[in-house]
């Protein structure tokens, strides 16, 4: 957003320079990002100067130029070749000297010392065009006899110099989007310094309707789009170029100027913030404007030409036949102003954000006008704001006010009451201030005091404020103009001391991180928005469950992710299209739940959750083949080592989890998940096919997710050092004839629980499968690890263990000994 310094000034009675503006409107919040000089005619004139020609003959080696002598007020005569028909001894003219940029649009070129046609020529006498003064071209510019030799050029057509201000409006901020909008807030911090300022706003007192002979009526059928649509009509102007003034505010902060009319809105726009819109009334057809939606599809030709097709949601401001343009985004290639206008028919409205945003967003159009609606206009000026342009419409365009002003507003809306505590104010500034003062800038700022005692405010925010809406919009408010500067850095901090024992998040994340990246993974950080469609059908991550997103930018970015693992198939789906099959990522990111808990409002906050879990995924290699080493696929059981490595890396003892098979059956063809008591730290397997052709991926994915906020909720407090044995190891198997549907956890869990004072290990070294062992059979081969740590086993000792778990695996799982 370009603010013009010298525009600004005719709204504020002071006398700061631009610097000072800049350092007021970045500490107030509308950081100035960026100032450049601006002069009224590019370039300023530099090097051009009044000069008088001396001597005029023609060119020895030319038909059509002259050699001239030019006195420009130094010690010398200069030597000038001029191809103007027009030139003649004795008249003042303007000259470029040598060194002097002249300017063509964006094109420049520098004046040198040279020969033409093999003669000396030591400058330029110009014309109007080549210094932009005019568009002439038929000669050189002739002045005045009096004029003075030596005289600046600038000086001559009083060019005017100007700074422009690059000012960053936050998305909150669009009140700071004009200049009457920066004039607000340095007039408050001004007055705050006990400065006696005023700001001067435009008067629209002088404000009359001349007749009303070209009334037209106005109907808003989609009242939920347009707050409020204000309207008039002047009749009998003239469209042609705009006044010096008009052109130089504009073309100040880069608005090219079309003409008269046009250009008066374009003003108001940077003004005062409100967008207007403009048509020609003699083609308004019926003679009356409605502002509608149009069927879905129907075919609307804009300003620029193209043809669009419209959807059913875009509101449209249309005449008895059809639309005319697009509300609060772009006008119709039909309806607009054109050189043969003759009368007008103003709009002045106010329409909702999220229509104006979302045609915006869906037609591809990002106009000025587009941005203020997106963001929120203030509905209670739309009729002051029209007052203003139909007056300078008059001012630069003759005509008459030839109507009422039509104003529809069938909701007002109000100004948000807030109540601000004096001891929270005091709390979030970090000092006290004293009551009157802020009650002295919100009064500076249009906040309406309503009530005022020794413990808190009541006030009414202003409507153009629309970020203003609870007690901590309007501290921020005092703050800002108090000045964020004279808060004072505490010398004392105050704190509680906490002797309770928490693990350290970021020190175990970065645990996590470092020992994955040193395994070949790769940290992939993907979008926490999603789109809903992944979710349908699901039964893992149920749809119901979405939080999703109100105004999403698009179908694919709908709702907030509720697993990580979608972000990890699109990854996955990326890299093997890059050619890049040997795949090993992870990611730490929050996912969002809604809905896991009863609640009668639907709105409320507890029914909605985030938690950070991480995601490990492998596809591909795990070992490339070398001399050494030959190819190895990624395996359930390689993702199965490293989700187990990271837990015991915590602290986590892996048999303390319960193992079960993951009942994710819509996300994983196989997988195990681990519990602690009821709640999952992980679960991971090989990725379904259904869900993989769902990406487009032919191989084999395997995925883990690992509910981070539950590992670190049942982190181990402490590790205990215990030391290495005295006393040997003892090995002892089993060869287990099994039923099929009988899994290995099984059996270390009985065995864990048959002999729990010596049993260290158990292990599986074989599995077996064959039709001699008969039909829904298999064959584990198990190994025993026993220790005890205060002697060394006896053979005797061992054989009643081996027995007891024997009689343990017949009896509770109908094992027999092979």
């Amino acid at each position: 957003m370009n603010i013009s310094y010298s525009w600004l000034k005719k709204y504020i009675n002071c006398n700061l320079d631009a610097d000072s503006v800049s350092k007021i409107l970045t500490s107030t919040g509308l950081e100035v990002e960026g100032a450049e000089t601006s002069e009224s005619i590019k370039g300023g004139l530099k090097g051009l100067v009044v000069g008088e020609v001396k001597t005029c003959v023609p060119h020895p080696d030319s038909d059509h130029m002259h050699v001239t002598t030019v006195d420009v007020g130094g010690p010398e005569l200069l030597n000038v070749v001029c191809g103007a028909p027009n030139v003649a001894a004795g008249q003042k003219v303007i000259v470029a000297t040598i060194g002097t940029v002249l300017y063509d649009g964006d094109k420049s070129f520098t004046i040198k010392k040279s020969k033409l046609r093999g003669v000396v020529s030591e400058g330029m006498i110009c014309a109007e065009d080549e210094i932009g003064v005019g568009k002439s071209h038929d000669g050189i510019i002739v002045l005045p006899t009096d004029t003075k030799v030596g005289t600046p050029a600038a000086e001559i057509y009083n060019v005017q110099s100007d700074t422009v201000l690059g000012i960053g409006i936050t998305p909150n901020r669009v009140d700071g989007a004009s200049h009457i909008g920066c004039a607000r807030d340095i007039y408050a911090y001004l007055k705050n310094q006990g400065q006696d300022v005023k700001l001067q706003l435009p008067d629209v007192s002088g404000f009359k309707i001349d007749n009303k002979n070209r009334y037209i009526p106005v109907e808003v059928v989609s009242q939920d789009r347009c707050i409020r649509y204000s309207g008039i009509t002047i009749s009998g102007i003239t469209i042609k170029e705009s006044p010096a003034w008009l052109k130089r505010d504009l073309e100040s902060i880069g608005i090219r100027s079309i003409n008269n009319v046009v250009d008066v809105t374009n003003y108001i726009l940077f003004e005062i913030g409100q967008p207007l819109h403009s048509f020609d009334a003699d083609k308004i057809a019926g003679g009356k404007v409605v502002v509608k939606t149009m069927p879905e599809g129907t075919e609307f030709v804009t300003l620029d030409g193209q043809t669009r097709k419209l959807s059913a949601e875009d509101l449209m401001i249309c005449d008895a036949e059809k639309p005319m343009c697009i509300a609060g985004v772009f006008g119709g290639l039909d309806s607009g102003i054109s050189e043969n206008t003759k009368n007008v028919f103003l709009e002045s409205a106010c329409f909702s954000p999220v229509s104006v945003r979302k045609s915006a967003k869906r037609h591809n159009l990002h106009t000025d006008a587009a941005f203020h609606f997106e963001r929120g206009c203030d509905p209670s000026q739309t009729v002051y704001v029209l007052k203003r342009a139909a007056m300078l419409i008059k001012e630069v365009a003759g005509g008459e006010i030839s109507s009422d002003v039509v104003d529809i507003y069938p909701q007002p809306v109000e100004k948000k009451q807030i109540k601000l505590e004096f001891a929270y104010l005091n709390r979030i500034v970090g000092k006290v201030i004293p009551q009157n003062q802020a009650v002295e800038i919100l009064k500076s700022l249009d906040f309406d005091i309503l009530e005022q005692n020794a413990d808190y405010l009541l006030v009414a925010a202003p409507t153009y404020r629309v970020d203003v809406t609870q007690n901590c919009d309007v501290a921020e408010e005092i703050l800002r103009i108090y000045g964020y500067d004279n808060v004072e850095i505490p010398t004392e901090v105050h704190s509680v001391l906490s002797y309770m024992p928490r693990p350290d998040k970021t020190k175990l994340t970065n645990k996590v991180s470092d020992y994955l990246s040193a395994n070949g993974f790769c940290e992939a950080m993907c979008n926490s928005l999603s789109q809903s469609d992944y979710y349908k059908d699901m039964t893992s991550y149920k749809p119901e469950n979405l939080v999703l997103v109100l105004n999403p930018l698009s179908t694919a970015m709908n709702c907030m992710r509720q697993t990580l693992l979608f972000g990890a198939l699109e990854s996955v789906a990326f890299n093997l299209n890059q050619k890049n099959e040997d795949i090993r990522l992870y990611e730490f990111g929050n996912v969002w739940t809604k809905g896991l808990k009863k609640s009668d409002n639907k709105a409320n906050l507890a029914n909605y959750y985030d938690e950070t879990h991480i995601m490990l995924v492998l596809s591909g290699n795990v070992q490339t083949a070398n001399w050494a080493a030959k190819e190895q696929k990624s395996t359930f059981y390689y993702l199965k080592s490293y989700v187990n490595n990271i837990l015991e890396s915590l602290g986590y003892n892996i048999d303390s989890f319960r193992t079960e098979e993951t009942d994710k059956t819509d996300v994983f063809a196989y997988g195990l998940k681990y519990l602690m008591g009821k709640e999952l730290i992980a679960d991971f397997g090989s990725v379904s096919y259904k869900l993989r052709k769902q990406f487009d991926i032919d191989k084999e994915v395997f995925y883990a997710e690992i509910n981070w906020a539950n590992v670190l909720k049942f982190i181990p407090k402490e590790i205990k050092y215990k030391p290495v044995s005295k006393y040997p190891e003892v090995k002892r198997d089993f060869a287990l004839l099994l039923d099929t549907k009988v899994r290995f956890e099984e059996i270390k869990r009985l065995a864990q629980k048959t002999e729990k004072q010596y049993l260290k290990e158990v292990s599986i070294f074989d599995v077996y499968q064959n039709e001699k062992l008969g039909a829904g059979k298999k064959s584990y081969a198990v190994s025993f690890t026993f220790q005890n740590p205060e002697a060394t086993f006896t053979d005797k000792q061992i054989d009643k263990i081996m027995e007891n778990l024997r009689a343990a695996f017949e009896k509770n799982l109908g094992a027999q000994i092979r």
